[in-house]
């Protein structure tokens, strides 16, 4: 096999003599983006990506594709022991940063007993009529285009390179070891750096089409070459004025074909199970730092924010966990005064922030408390109780005079004095209150203000009640 790259314009191997340290192989800013190991376009036909942390405990592949290489590396290795010494040091975060090229990954593995030893592994890079036959099955499903700008590479698009004759996943034998420890076989060193390959790869799947010999920039200037020229009925090297390639597999493509996604069902695996709701929500960050905040900037306030969003969070992934939940109306959102009540009865604020509540909604702070007792007793329906007073039309005023003469018996009815939906006891502490959508809603009146007593009933008897027996209110 040879490995150097004199068609593409390929730098030599600089990696061939043998004084070497982790610091040889860079920080990322030699070859594109990737030193924060989470890749990127790359500038040229090197990436070199920093040391990845420790992982103890956590596998190395996610991606379907990340697996496939991991079952390369497993099939061809005939001493497993081997394998698990390498999954050790990966996990210990022994691999050194990894330099990607074509044909070849190169890192500083470094052991207990030796110290670090350069490890290569090498892959067969596609030729030239290989890389056609792959662009050219790339543009014919514009879908493949876009899976891979979202790096992503699904199982058909695999399938389809592979009817075209182009193998992009290695198999049994394709991953050749060479390492300074001389080892023959795959040795500790090679292992850990196939694993830790394998976490590169689930993020990024244009570093195995930079192994198989084409960078990423290059891979989609030819594609934008092949999508011009077969939108313009054109063939030819120039691509100027040509749209980015990007764009063509974005909202000017028609998509992915039903067919390739009817099929990626047979492929994929389960989605995982459910996980259990937790009992309640997590806690919110602490905001008290050294740092000063910015100007206008109240930390508590969003501490409180960040605690009521969690909150709510978790209300909702119950109820929608819940048995019948796609039956039910999806709830109108509460209006900004109205979620200023919510909050100050939810979140129970301290008082400056309350305060910054009462005037969200639209009242003075001390016409808060009420506000609140009432979002507690009934939610939006019982704040627009305790707001709005209204005058009952024809059928709903029949019905209100209905329910409340058949409450009581005629010696048990209070004396009350009615004015549009209200009904006030003679003395002037009780009041029922006729909502629109019918029922009854009990108020007191406390410190010369009327606040809700209790929650609504459709009995105006059961709500006169909670309204004559509540002394006080708690807000």
């Amino acid at each position: 096999m040879t490995h150097g790259y004199p068609e593409d314009g390929y730098e030599p191997d600089p990696f061939e003599d043998e004084g070497y340290d982790d610091e040889e192989f860079g920080d990322g800013e030699d070859g594109g983006p990737g030193g924060d190991g989470t890749g990127g376009a790359a500038s040229g036909p090197e990436r070199t990506f920093a040391p990845l942390p420790p992982a103890p405990g956590r596998g190395f592949a996610t991606s379907w594709w990340g697996g496939a290489w991991l079952k390369a590396l497993e099939d061809t290795a005939l001493d497993n022991q081997q394998l698990k010494t390498g999954r050790r040091f990966a996990r210990e975060g022994r691999v050194g940063a990894v330099s990607v090229r074509p044909g070849r990954i190169t890192a500083v593995v470094r052991d207990r007993n030796t110290g670090g030893h350069r490890s290569d592994v090498l892959l067969q890079e596609l030729s030239a009529e290989q890389w056609d036959r792959f662009l050219d099955m790339a543009v014919d499903r514009a879908g493949h285009i876009a899976a891979l700008l979202d790096r992503e590479m699904p199982p058909h698009l695999v399938e389809d390179a592979a009817a075209a004759g182009v193998e992009l996943l290695p198999g049994i034998g394709d991953l050749d070891p060479e390492c300074t420890c001389e080892a023959w076989d795959h040795c500790p060193h090679t292992a850990a750096l196939c694993y830790q390959v394998a976490r590169l790869l689930d993020q990024d799947p244009f570093v195995l089409l930079l192994l198989r010999g084409r960078g990423e920039r290059r891979l989609l200037d030819e594609l934008q070459v092949r999508i011009a020229a077969r939108a313009g009925g054109r063939s030819g090297p120039d691509t100027e004025g040509i749209p980015d390639a990007r764009e063509e597999a974005g909202d000017g493509a028609p998509g992915v074909p039903a067919d390739e996604a009817y099929a990626d069902a047979a492929v994929l695996p389960p989605l995982p199970p459910v996980p259990e709701v937790p009992d309640a929500p997590g806690p919110a960050p602490s905001l008290d730092t050294e740092t000063d905040p910015e100007p206008g900037v109240d930390p508590a306030a969003l501490e409180l924010l960040a605690r009521d969003a969690a909150a709510r969070a978790h209300r909702m992934l119950v109820e929608a966990l819940s048995a019948g939940h796609g039956q039910h109306p999806v709830p109108e959102a509460p209006s900004a005064r109205e979620d200023a009540v919510r909050l100050a009865a939810e979140a129970r604020p301290e008082p400056w922030i309350a305060g910054r509540l009462a005037t969200g909604s639209g009242r003075p702070r001390a016409a808060l408390p009420a506000a609140v007792a009432a979002w507690r007793y009934g939610g939006p329906a019982a704040l627009a109780v305790l707001d709005e007073e209204w005058t009952p039309d024809g059928p709903a005023l029949i019905r209100a005079r209905a329910g409340l003469a058949g409450a009581w018996d005629e010696d048990e009815a209070p004396r009350l004095r009615a004015e549009r939906n209200r009904w006030t006891s003679a003395d002037g502490t009780v009041q029922l209150r006729n909502g629109r959508d019918g029922r009854w809603y009990p108020f007191r009146k406390e410190g010369g203000r009327w606040v809700p007593a209790g929650p609504s009933d459709e009995d105006p008897a059961a709500a006169w009640a909670d309204a004559a027996a509540t002394d006080a209110v708690d807000v």
